[in-house]
């Protein structure tokens, strides 16, 4: 009973933050470059000479997959995709770097590129990239932005994104929905074999099919939990009866 209590109890209650994390996949489906968060559960038992039977659960595997999506045509020339292995690298407000796979660019009044929520988007050499105005863009297969004038058709470089390709094993998500390297690690070098096609943007990897049907699952997994400490309850309950003197 004991380890069914415990079981059930921890077991709800990760269940409850899985279901949060299918809801937040399913809520980023249109995200361009959002990749599906991935949990598992396992068992493990309570350290503990007093009660050895003790068990819980943990959530043992929080993590992301990192399958590329699909890429669609957009037209908007700072759309950007990265073909295969890479990431873009932005800036966080502390000054930080962090990277993401969405590529849907914007500039604001200042001329300054950012990503959608507000992030400045770095170029060569970790610098903010700034474009001039009155332009037309046009993004090559490096990373160079060029500037068109339609004055007089000429063509100038104005910016390289900073593309990189830092191993996924090591990339946390944060609550921004960013990855980031370990604290202590230094950026990783920018990767001259990351391709980027403009005038796209990869959609989100996330199956929509497969988190609702996830998402039953882990309702009748709550279920299982709630109704199994309710059984504790009152198998204690009539433990209790038995061993109570009359």
């Amino acid at each position: 009973m004991d380890r069914m209590i415990y079981l059930a109890m921890t077991g709800a209650k990760y269940t409850l933050e899985q279901q949060a994390a299918v809801a937040n996949n399913l809520a980023n489906v249109d995200t361009p470059g959002f990749k599906e968060a991935l949990h598992r559960l396992r068992a493990v038992h309570v350290q503990s000479q007093a009660l050895p039977s003790r068990a819980f659960v943990v959530d043992a595997t929080v993590s992301a997959r990192f399958s590329e999506g699909v890429l669609e045509q957009t037209g908007r020339a700072l759309d950007v995709a990265i073909a295969g292995p890479g990431w873009f690298a932005v800036q966080l407000p502390d000054g930080g770097e962090a990277y993401t796979r969405n590529g849907a660019f914007q500039v604001d009044n200042g001329g300054m590129l950012r990503l959608p929520n507000g992030q400045l988007v770095l170029g060569e050499g970790g610098a903010p990239i700034t474009l001039p105005p009155d332009r037309t863009y046009l993004v090559g297969k490096d990373g160079t932005i060029n500037a068109i004038d339609p004055a007089n058709g000429q063509v100038e470089a104005v910016g390289r994104l900073r593309l990189v390709n830092p191993p996924v094993t090591q990339l946390q998500r944060g609550d921004d929905g960013l990855f980031r390297l370990p604290a202590g690690t230094p950026p990783p070098p920018e990767d001259p074999t990351v391709s980027v096609r403009g005038g796209y943007l990869e959609k989100s990897n996330v199956d929509v099919v497969d988190q609702m049907v996830r998402m039953i699952a882990l309702a009748r997994q709550f279920e299982m939990n709630t109704k199994a400490i309710q059984v504790a309850e009152e198998d204690d309950q009539r433990a209790t009866a038995l061993l109570t003197p009359r």
